[in-house]
């Protein structure tokens, strides 16, 4: 690919938001009421699926969300990222859905952005530069959901597809799949969130080691390092997802969703323990009387004892 286009990248990304602010503030108070058709009515559209860059199925309380672009390994370009961030915005904003799930059709997660398409675009240079006013140049990289999202990672998840899989709060990922920062070779940075959540994700070491190597990752040093959080076989990792996410979704949501939220603020934005301690505590409160007073009366029932989840 001729680097000099490169220059070009700005305007296949910048894409209009109906959001007023991508920062810290909880996604749930800038969301707009973005359905794709699986999210309006509760199944995939198999009839226009294969005209569809990205497809949504719904399955009860949970969503799977995939690239469908097999045939350039589900590289992202703009319409792909646009229809992203409609979805997982969608998602978040659906008091119906607990979970959502991201994958890629045809054996692959994700290859990172369509550098043919940066290659062949002509157009002046670009880019919106405050994080607080637009998405991602993935889509939706910038988005703080207010509910787990799972990354169900086969074959490829490199460049600007590994970023996308680090906005999941877990990562599914095959025997076989590949991680790693590719786009190293070609001198495009990361700019989706990659130098930022890579280093609290597994450390500063490590994650130098990737970004400034671009070396492929296996799954087995993606489990060590805890950048997998499981490894399942080839052809497995959208199932596992799956139950991992009814799972996950079994379970009282205000509780979960609050202690979520506390673990990303202590990683992200709290300026001292101090004050990580309090938000624990300021959002945790409300959640005994709604769902812990109930659940302790479970407990003293019969059920859960001897650790039992079922």
């Amino acid at each position: 690919m001729a680097l000099k286009h490169l220059r070009t990248l700005t305007p296949l990304l910048r894409f209009n938001c109906q959001s007023k602010t991508f920062g810290k503030d909880s996604i749930k108070t800038i969301l707009v009421p973005v359905k794709s058709y699986s999210a309006q009515h509760g199944g995939e559209d198999t009839g226009r699926a294969a005209g569809q860059t990205v497809v949504s199925e719904r399955r009860g309380s949970v969503v799977t969300v995939a690239i469908n672009r097999p045939e350039v390994r589900n590289a992202v370009n703009q319409e792909t990222a646009r229809r992203l961030l409609e979805e997982l915005k969608a998602f978040d904003s659906d008091p119906g859905l607990n979970v959502a799930i991201l994958h890629g059709k045809g054996g692959n997660f994700c290859a990172g952005y369509d550098l043919k398409e940066l290659a062949n675009h002509a157009g002046p240079s670009k880019l919106e530069q405050d994080v607080t006013k637009g998405p991602g140049p993935m889509g939706p990289s910038r988005l703080q959901l207010s509910k787990p999202l799972i990354a169900a990672v086969s074959g490829f998840a490199v460049a600007g597809g590994l970023e996308l899989a680090l906005l999941a709060d877990l990562r599914v990922v095959e025997e076989s799949a590949v991680m790693g920062v590719f786009c190293r070779r070609f001198g495009v940075p990361l700019i989706d969130g990659g130098t930022v959540r890579l280093p609290r994700l597994i450390g500063l070491s490590r994650a130098l080691d990737l970004i400034l190597t671009g070396r492929p990752v296996g799954a087995q040093e993606a489990l060590a390092y805890g950048l997998a959080n499981r490894v399942v076989p080839d052809g497995q990792a959208l199932q596992v997802a799956l139950e991992l996410a009814e799972q996950i979704s079994s379970f009282p949501q205000q509780c979960l969703r609050a202690d979520r939220a506390s673990a990303m603020y202590g990683c992200y934005d709290a300026p001292s323990f101090t004050q990580a301690m309090q938000y624990e505590i300021d959002h945790g409160i409300p959640v005994i009387q709604e769902e812990a007073v109930a659940g302790a009366l479970k407990f003293t029932s019969g059920v859960g004892r001897g650790g039992k989840f079922s």
